[in-house]
């Protein structure tokens, strides 16, 4: 390292729904940049995008990480959208995004931290891209031969008719039993999905979705355990141990997955070493499917009655909250989250 501090250009918020757990996500990675040998390594300059998209400098976005919560803007307010970048942002080094969702983990912002020609952290824009629509992940597994549950891909069109809509619920019923499960193919942290049990809540699950997005994925319904893998590193990836997410309620909605006690985790996973060893391979195998380095979470389901074993998503920005697996993850894995975001920027450009 030199001996003066690297810039750290911290990106947070975002124009999207997942905008409240960026803000928590970005104090967790702040903790870490600000804690033992980092203090001496970085410097954080910390940048705050609204929920229009406004780029905001220093004294906004430190209130805003102090609070860990979103600001109350008062007007006049500057336009809407990506204007320039704040003030003091020539001084950044390397940019390190903590943003959740469409424009934060969509290999849009990789794009423009990539035109400014400084490195960042996390997956470039064809991993972060593909990782993030459904309908290209699950192809890429497809084609790297990941075993993955039933779906049907379709597109939005579909449902402008009577006779498409009525056509397209009879392929989704041919190919698909209930329940299953409705899917925008580019909204994360269960934004806009729905479990759906016939084809009433099937037909509304779908209209639901499209008014989020024009793409989008039926998934079959299984009973299994919900099982997960961190990866770290640049064109050399590791894995971490395993962890399995229980919860109480009929499915792992958003609600869920960011409520306090409404779910818990098991790390390592209670599983059997080569059960647990295949997931660590397959967790590999699928970044080199996308094309993923830096980081990311790959999710799975396990039958244990069946030992069968699908592959269900990667998330390339997964989530630094006190809830998150990703960093409780490599916690048990030896990696101290001071260690951790050190690593992660280590991979920066690589």
């Amino acid at each position: 390292m030199p001996s003066s501090p690297i810039t750290v250009g911290l990106v947070f918020g975002g124009r999207s729904g997942e905008h409240d757990v960026s803000i928590r996500s970005a104090a967790t990675v702040v903790r870490g940049l600000r804690s033992g040998a980092n203090t001496e390594r970085y410097t954080v300059q910390a940048i705050y995008i609204d929920r229009d998209g406004r780029w905001w400098g220093t004294d906004l976005a430190e209130a805003t990480l102090a609070a860990e919560s979103a600001p109350e803007l008062t007007p006049p307010l500057p336009p809407a959208g990506f204007q320039g970048f704040p003030e003091g942002c020539e001084a950044v080094d390397i940019w390190y995004p903590v943003l959740h969702g469409p424009n934060g983990e969509d290999g849009t912002i990789q794009g423009l931290f990539q035109l400014t020609g400084k490195p960042f952290v996390g997956a470039g824009v064809l991993g972060s891209a593909v990782s993030m629509d459904k309908q290209a992940m699950k192809s890429a597994f497809a084609s790297a031969g990941l075993t993955q549950v039933p779906y049907v891909s379709l597109h939005a069109s579909e449902l402008e008719d009577a006779n498409s809509r009525s056509a397209l619920l009879d392929r989704i019923e041919a190919d698909l039993n209930y329940p299953c499960f409705v899917k925008p193919a580019n909204l994360g942290s269960s934004v806009g999905i729905s479990k759906v049990r016939s084809r009433q809540e099937l037909e509304a699950g779908l209209e639901q979705a499209a008014a989020l997005d024009p793409r989008l994925v039926v998934e079959q319904g299984v009973n299994a355990r919900e099982v997960e893998c961190a990866v770290l590193g640049g064109q050399t990836l590791e894995a971490s141990v395993v962890g399995e997410v229980r919860f109480e309620a009929d499915w792992y909605d958003y609600e869920t997955k960011y409520t306090a006690g409404r779910s818990t985790t098991l790390i390592p996973a209670p599983l059997p070493d080569q059960v647990s060893e295949g997931i660590r391979a397959q967790a590999l195998q699928a970044c080199a499917a996308v094309g993923v380095q830096g980081m990311g979470r790959v999710d799975f389901f396990y039958d244990d009655n069946t030992d069968q074993l699908w592959i269900n998503e990667i998330n390339t920005l997964p989530g630094f909250t006190s809830q998150s697996m990703f960093p409780m993850l490599w916690a048990a894995s030896g990696v101290t989250l001071e260690q951790l975001v050190h690593q992660l920027i280590q991979t920066a450009g690589e």
